[in-house]
């Protein structure tokens, strides 16, 4: 009980907070992160960026093993949550910086796609449950500069073959917003 307490009290996301929202993605309020990835976790509003190159991959990141959900899991390049006053594409340029070092001139036309709401469990180490907004951009520039304490490697995927042969990528264990987003994406 003691280790629990601690963790809430010295995690990093203890100090930050996340935009509430309801199913519709309108704001109900600040809560603290930590609070909305705990328990049965707040709705809340998030983002998760698809960037591809000229050639229609897409960048797939993994997360860092010291993220205290999906660890080591890979995602779609970015994905994190926007502060009070801050749109998903003015997030998803400071993430895509702060992560990867792409900066705005390696792409012109980040844009949001889709948006959905999920919730999922992971272990027992926390809950994501989130309206989540999907961008998408091409970079005119793939040179890259990833930070190591939040991405654990990088990948070039060909975006199709990943959305409609799923089991030829089983060895990737991917984060579940990333495949929503994805399997939405090869719905349209």
């Amino acid at each position: 009980m003691t280790h629990g307490r601690t963790e809430s009290v010295d995690h990093e996301n203890a100090g930050e907070d996340v935009i509430a929202v309801d199913g519709e993605d309108n704001k109900q309020g600040v809560v603290n992160r930590l609070e909305a990835h705990t328990g049965e976790g707040i709705r809340h509003r998030a983002f998760t960026t698809l960037l591809f190159d000229e050639e229609a991959r897409v960048l797939l990141a993994q997360r860092s093993p010291d993220k205290r959900l999906w660890d080591a899991h890979w995602d779609g390049t970015v994905a994190s949550h926007p502060v009070e006053g801050q749109s998903q594409i003015e997030a998803a340029t400071v993430r895509l910086e702060e992560e990867l070092g792409i900066t705005p001139d390696q792409y012109s036309d980040l844009r949001v796609t889709d948006r959905f709401e999920y919730k999922r469990h992971y272990m027992n180490a926390g809950v994501e449950h989130e309206v989540c907004a999907v961008l998408q951009a091409t970079l005119s520039d793939s040179s890259l500069d990833p930070d190591p304490k939040e991405v654990g490697g990088i990948m070039w995927a060909p975006y199709e073959r990943l959305q409609r042969n799923r089991k030829w990528y089983r060895q990737l264990q991917l984060c579940p917003w990333f495949e929503i987003a994805m399997r939405r994406d090869s719905d349209d």
